[in-house]
């Protein structure tokens, strides 16, 4: 067994080199397709605008972003994957061969386990929700129109998942079969949440129960892996050791770092969703078209904004709760602040309106 991953490890590093030999011009677009497949995406971008164009779709996002990503933190955890970066500098399959020099990039030095792969798994899961929810709002009328729809739809589905995946083996942060275990992973966590119902009519309190049921687990298997004498942090070692630039290492790529975060995004949607001004602001003017599309217009760059504060690491401790808050800060200001005050304004200037129609008709009639 140990020889046959040692085999695959050895392909993987030959595809790594064969990319970065032969498509080192497309450095800048592989580092921006890998930014773009990175879950921050989804909670930044994609949840916003599916919110406020189909509010279903975007709880859905969020629930599949963050149990997907759960799950591939557990299977880390159990799998042991190494990285190509790291596994290079450790071998002794290449015996007294010149061993294979792969670059490092600042997207490289990622910290956890290299398996299955975070960036394809969750790019796979978000974009396969979006795509199935697409279909039915574009593939009304005839036969032929569906099946182009449908053709154009997973064609764009794929096309990401082989330039994510291409991106990450590039980088030398994945083996290529480490993203492919990646997408099969992320299909299979959206079709399981395309079949599930009740995260649409979920209680605060099934919000709350879901999140602690997805930290116990997850601190559960880590006390489990220190007591089988299995440091949780071996990845975290050898990144610190092989990275060729210490600042390269980020601890916002550390398995906690992405479970606080990830947990803090579903607590936000949870208790925004159940505020009390929701159902005013939903009654008032929640199903204006310009009201929705103003949302979005200003939800975009104000979550830009908060994105670009960035968090003190000195105190780790105080790095992962504020990664919490940070992360539930993002579907509070998409579905509470934002449409409130927009609200509030559209609501304020029909007084005005209102207003100034009766003056002028008093004024009139004087």
């Amino acid at each position: 067994m140990k020889i046959a991953m040692e085999v695959l490890y050895g392909f993987g590093i030959s595809s790594t080199l064969y990319l970065q030999m032969h498509y080192g011009y497309a450095q800048s677009w592989f580092a921006f397709v890998s930014t773009i497949a990175d879950l921050r995406t989804t909670f930044l971008f994609f949840f916003p605008v599916w919110f406020h164009l189909q509010t279903t779709v975007g709880v859905k996002l969020v629930w599949v972003a963050v149990v997907g990503d759960w799950l591939n933190l557990v299977l880390k955890w159990l799998m042991f994957g190494e990285r190509p970066y790291w596994w290079v500098k450790e071998t002794v399959y290449y015996g007294n061969l010149t061993v294979p020099q792969i670059r490092q990039f600042p997207m490289t030095c990622e910290t956890g386990p290299g398996s299955p792969s975070g960036h394809a798994m969750g790019a796979a899961g978000v974009y396969y929700a979006m795509v199935t929810s697409l279909m039915p709002i574009l593939q009304g009328g005839d036969a032929m129109k569906r099946w182009c729809v449908q053709g154009l739809l997973w064609t764009l589905f794929w096309g990401v998942q082989i330039c994510v995946s291409l991106s990450r083996v590039f980088i030398a942060a994945h083996f290529p079969h480490q993203v492919i275990g990646g997408i099969v992973t992320g299909i299979a966590v959206a079709k399981a949440f395309n079949r599930v119902s009740w995260i649409y009519s979920a209680s605060l309190k099934g919000y709350m129960q879901t999140i602690l049921c997805l930290l116990f687990v997850a601190v559960g298997l880590y006390i489990l892996l220190d007591a089988v004498s299995i440091d949780p942090h071996w990845s975290l070692i050898k990144a610190q050791k092989w990275c060729i630039q210490s600042e390269w290492v980020h601890l916002d790529t550390t398995p906690f770092a992405g479970l606080l975060r990830n947990t803090g995004a579903l607590f936000g949607l949870g208790l925004s969703l159940h505020l009390p001004i929701q159902g005013d602001m939903d009654k008032h003017c929640g199903n204006s078209a310009i009201y929705r599309l103003t949302c979005t217009a200003a939800t975009l760059p104000l979550l830009s904004f908060l994105d670009s504060f960035r968090l003190p690491t000195s105190t780790h401790s105080l790095f992962y709760l504020l990664s919490f808050c940070k992360s539930a800060t993002v579907p509070l200001t998409t579905i509470s602040v934002v449409p409130y005050c927009i609200s509030t304004l559209a609501n304020a200037y029909q007084r005005i309106k209102v207003h100034l129609a009766e003056k002028n008709t008093t004024w009139f009639f004087n």
